[in-house]
This record gives structure tokens, sequence and C-alpha cells, in this order.
């Protein structure tokens, strides 16, 4: 059984989702909309955690202990919901190492790794030194549908929010996997012609692959923000 996934970004007015991100107001904002929601995952993006923080040193030799869980932040205790998500990220490559700081914050109640059958051992290992569990499915890369239906099984998840960037956006659109994109619209303007968008993805060749939406949300938020949530038409 699938999940059901919920997209959800921060973008600019034109669409852009990298320099709308360094407003602290903006992000506190999106992440407040975001615990409406009470899902049982969060999706998020190994780009989007690679970036987290600095690489911490790997531990191959001494199992690390448990990490303590950090105290939300002063005026976020109310975004904390039970039973907390899973916070759930592929990394087929065995890119991320700075999970040390990711086990210490309180938003999330257990951290699930995505790998393939190509992530290599050594990586596998420490994840287990780090008291992470993970997942093998795909060959090459990570089967995301294949991974959506194991959470589920596993863990019990029916629901999943994305916080992630357009590659992992345009992964799951394209394979028909999300139900909803969900998008909180900065009154700003970015510009230029190259830079993270809502949706990466290759070009299309016909309007075949276009993909459908139906309003069923519209919200004036603080300041000129605007909250927008459409369903994925099948």
């Amino acid at each position: 059984m699938l999940p059901k996934v919920a997209i959800y970004n921060l973008v600019s007015l034109d669409g852009r989702i990298d320099r709308v991100a360094e407003s602290q107001e903006a992000m506190f904002l999106y992440y407040e909309l975001s615990y409406r929601w009470k899902v049982d995952a969060v999706l998020a993006g190994s780009d989007t955690i690679f970036a987290l923080g600095e690489h911490e040193a790997e531990e191959t030799a001494v199992e690390a202990p448990d990490p303590p869980q950090k105290l939300p932040p002063p005026g976020t205790e109310d975004l904390i919901y039970e039973p907390r998500p899973l916070l759930v990220v592929p990394d087929s490559r065995g890119r991320i190492h700075n999970w040390r700081l990711l086990q210490q914050e309180p938003w999330w109640r257990k951290i699930v790794v995505l790998c393939s059958k190509a992530t290599p051992a050594s990586y596998l290992d420490y994840l287990g030194k780090r008291h992470l569990e993970y997942i093998i499915v795909g060959d090459d890369h990570v089967d995301i549908r294949a991974a959506l239906e194991e959470l589920n099984v596993r863990y019990g998840v029916k629901s999943v929010r994305t916080d992630c960037g357009g590659t992992l956006n345009g992964v799951l659109l394209r394979e028909g996997l999300a139900d909803e994109v969900s998008v909180l619209i900065s009154p700003s303007l970015v510009g230029g012609r190259r830079g993270p968008s809502l949706f990466d993805e290759a070009d299309l060749e016909s309007n075949s692959g276009i993909i459908q939406l139906k309003l069923t949300h519209v919200e004036k938020v603080k300041g000129d923000f605007v909250w927008l949530r459409y369903e994925v038409a099948r």
C-alpha cells in the first residue's frame, strides 16, 4: 500500500526555491505551516540534508552511543506533535555523514535511510554504528515507489510530507507517487536562468506529460505570503 504523499515547498513567485530559503522569517513560517499535516514521515532529499551541516568524522572502529536530543528552540514547542514523524532520506551513494547532528534534533522520533544494492557496504556498516535504520530498495539507485511501500509495511506509514528540492519532487510527480502539491509563495521574484526550482525534470516531448492539478486551498498567511494546496489529478 502506498502512503499519501504531499509535496511541500517554499517558493518565490517565479518558482525558485533557493534564495527565498535564506530568509529566517520565511523558513519559520514554512515549517509552522508544515506541522499542520501531522504526517507519519517526512521525506527529505539527500541534497537538502547534505547541505545542513559540516561532515562529521566517520567512526569505523568504535560504535557511537545514541546522542541526546536537543530541546526545541524557544517559541517552537507547539510545532512538535506526538507521535513524532520518521525522517526518511534517500542516500544510495553514501554521501551523508552529518547524521550525528540530525539525531540530536527533536523533530522526529527516528531516522530511516533509503539505500540500494549499489550502496557501499562500508556505508551500511557506518549507519549501523550510528544506530540508524536503513532499507535497501532498488539496484543502482533508490526505488522510491518500493521505498514508500516498505515504509508502510515496516512502520505503518500512511502519510508523507516532503522537505526536498525539485529533483526528488520530479521523481515523485513523474512516477505518479504524489497526491498533493502545496506551495507557500513568498512575495518576491528571484529571476535568473539557472537555479533550483519547484519541479526539476527533463523537458517534455509532448503535452501528454503535463501534470494537471486541482486547487483545494487558498490562504493568505502572515504578511503577503500565500499558501496554495493542489490535488494531483489522476
